[in-house]
């Protein structure tokens, strides 16, 4: 048999294991979400320190270096003031008829469901630089959004 259908092992046939994709541009994010990624490191060091299946310190030590490059590379930007909607804004808006809140925050911070949305996501960008009374074109529409109050931080 050739040497070229010799198979050394299965090891050479499993997926490559990447790094954590880091979302692009700046990491900004709130006094609350530098919290969070502080959280999150002791939470993966302590549970690094009961683990011995090797598989499991691989991807633990894998989404711990993504962590702690978060933390290293955290722009911790202060509370928004004023009537404009900004990073750590919390806005009341009307779209399509439904009126939502969001409070816009980083990339890590970002939970849509519990009303926290990515500074990245579309919505965001849409509403940035907005008012209370402004309408906002979104999704190819001249204005889609009304924005009804824009508080500076989310308590």
């Amino acid at each position: 048999m050739s040497v070229a259908f010799r198979r050394e092992g299965d090891d050479e046939h499993l997926e490559p294991k990447f790094e954590l994709p880091i979302p692009p541009g700046p990491n900004l994010v709130t006094e609350r979400g530098l919290v969070l990624i502080a959280a999150r490191i002791a939470a993966l060091e302590a549970q690094l320190g009961g683990l011995s299946d090797e598989d499991a310190i691989k991807k633990v030590r894998r989404d711990l270096r993504y962590w702690l490059t978060r933390q290293a590379t955290a722009q911790v930007l202060p509370p928004p003031t004023g009537t404009t909607v900004a990073f750590g804004s919390t806005v009341s808006f009307r779209l399509n008829g439904k009126t939502r809140t969001i409070t816009l925050v980083g990339d890590d911070e970002a939970d849509p469901a519990a009303g926290l949305l990515a500074l990245s996501a579309p919505l965001s960008r849409a509403l940035l630089g907005a008012e209370a009374g402004d309408e906002v074109d979104f999704g190819g529409k001249e204005s889609a959004i009304e924005v009804i109050e824009v508080i500076g931080v989310r308590s």
